[in-house]
C-alpha cells in the first residue's frame, strides 16, 4: 500500500510537471512588428524589415504604461525565438520560484534578423539582400521593442551562442538598457581563428556548390555539396566528445549516429542564402576594446566541453575582469553535458542564474 501511495505521488507531480509545460508553451502569444526605413551599417536601405517575436508572461507596467519586468531572450546562428520556449529550456527556468518564474517576467523571444519568419534573403531578395551584421542585427531588436512594444528598458538578456554575442553588442551599444546582461557560449573576442575558419567552410560550400548559381538556386535541396558540409560541420562544431563516446562507444555506433544525425538535418535542409548570412553576420564582431564600459552586471557562462569556444581561448576570466561588474563560470565537461549546446540546458547553470539574480535583484 505504502509502495502504491508513493508511485501514485511521483506519477501526480510528473503529471503536474508535464501539464505546466503544456501550460506554458500554450500561452506563448506570437507578434509581427514592421520597421519602416531600416538603414544597415553596410550603407544600404530597406523601406521596411518585418520583426516576429514571441512573449510569455504577464507584463507589469509603471505609471506611464511602460513594462517594466521585460526580459529579452537571443536565440542562436540558424535558430529562431522558439528555439529557447522548449521544455529543456523553459521546464527548468519558466516555472514557479524557478529563475525566470513567468509570475516575476515577461518574456519576450524574438526571431532576430534573417532568422525565422523575420525578414531574411529567402523573402525574396536572395543575395540582394543588405549584407547585415550583428550590429544591424541589435539595431533591429532595438527598434522592435521601442517602436513595436511598451518596452523603454529590460530587466535582462539572455543570450545563446549568437545571442551571446548579441548581449555584449547591447552591452556597448545601449549600455544601461538592459539592467543585467547573461551570455551563454561565446567569446568576447574577434572571430577569427579555428571560430571563423568553420564558419567560412559553411559558407564555402554552399558558395562553391555547382548548384548555388550566385544565389539564384532553383531548390535548396539542389546544393546536395553544400548541405552535406553544412551538416557535418555542425555535428562536429556542437558536440561533445564525452557524451559521443558515451552514447556511441563502437565503430559501428559511431557510424550509425552520425548518419542518422545527417538525415535528420537534412530532413530539413537549410536555405544556402539564410545560412550563409547567418554565420558571416560575425565578421565585424569584437567587443574586447570596450568591455570596461560595460558597467551593469554581467553573468558569463561557458562550458568547456564547448568545440567553438574551448576553455582558456582568449583568457575569458581576464577579459570579464575587465567588466566591472561580471562574473564568468565554466560549466565543467562531463558525459551529460550537451557541447555548444550546453547553454540551452539550464540544468546544468540555472543554479549561477539564480544566485546572480539574488547579488542584483
Amino acid at each position: 500500500m505504502r509502495n502504491f501511495l508513493v508511485l501514485t505521488l511521483i506519477m501526480t507531480l510528473c503529471g503536474v510537471a508535464q501539464a505546466n509545460a503544456e501550460d506554458w508553451r500554450a500561452a506563448a502569444e506570437k507578434h509581427t512588428v514592421e520597421i519602416a526605413n531600416f538603414t544597415f551599417h553596410t550603407g544600404e536601405t530597406l523601406p521596411s524589415i518585418t520583426m516576429t517575436y514571441y512573449t510569455l508572461g504577464t507584463p507589469q507596467r509603471d505609471e506611464d504604461s511602460k513594462i517594466t519586468n521585460a526580459v529579452m531572450l537571443l536565440h542562436g546562428t540558424g535558430g529562431n525565438g522558439q528555439s529557447l520556449l522548449r521544455p529543456s529550456f523553459g521546464d527548468e527556468l519558466f516555472g514557479p520560484g524557478q529563475p525566470l518564474d513567468l509570475a516575476r517576467f515577461y518574456i519576450i523571444s524574438p526571431d532576430n534578423l534573417g532568422h525565422g519568419e523575420s525578414s531574411k534573403p529567402s523573402d525574396g531578395l536572395r543575395a540582394n539582400f543588405p549584407r547585415y551584421d550583428y550590429d544591424d542585427m541589435v539595431d533591429a531588436q532595438y527598434r522592435m521593442l521601442s517602436e513595436g512594444t511598451d518596452v523603454s528598458g529590460l530587466e535582462m538578456i539572455v543570450g545563446t551562442s549568437m545571442g551571446c554575442m548579441h548581449a555584449f553588442v547591447w552591452g556597448d551599444t545601449h549600455p544601461g538598457f538592459a539592467r543585467r546582461l547573461v551570455p551563454l557560449a561565446c567569446n568576447a573576442i574577434e572571430i577569427a581563428g579555428r571560430n571563423r575558419m568553420f564558419r567560412q567552410m559553411i559558407i564555402d560550400g554552399f558558395e562553391q556548390d555547382p548548384h548555388y548559381n550566385d544565389g539564384n538556386y532553383a531548390d535548396a535541396a539542389d546544393l546536395e555539396t553544400g548541405l552535406a558540409i553544412w551538416a557535418n560541420t555542425l555535428i562536429l562544431a556542437g558536440s561533445n566528445p564525452y557524451r559521443s563516446q558515451a552514447d556511441a562507444p563502437t565503430r559501428k555506433e559511431a557510424v550509425e549516429q552520425l548518419h542518422s544525425t545527417i538525415e535528420r538535418y537534412l530532413s530539413n535542409p537549410a536555405d544556402p542564402n539564410d545560412t550563409i548570412y547567418q554565420f558571416d553576420a560575425s565578421r565585424n564582431y569584437n567587443p574586447a576594446p570596450r568591455l570596461s564600459e560595460i558597467g551593469v552586471p554581467v553573468l558569463w557562462i561557458n562550458s568547456a566541453d564547448d568545440f567553438i569556444n574551448p576553455p582558456g581561448l582568449g583568457d575569458p576570466e581576464a577579459l570579464a575582469a575587465r567588466m566591472p561588474n561580471a562574473r564568468f563560470v565554466l560549466v565543467p565537461a562531463t558525459a551529460e553535458t550537451r557541447g555548444h549546446g550546453t547553454h540551452t540546458f539550464p540544468v546544468f547553470w540555472k543554479d549561477d542564474l539564480a544566485t546572480f539574480l539574488a547579488e542584483y535583484p
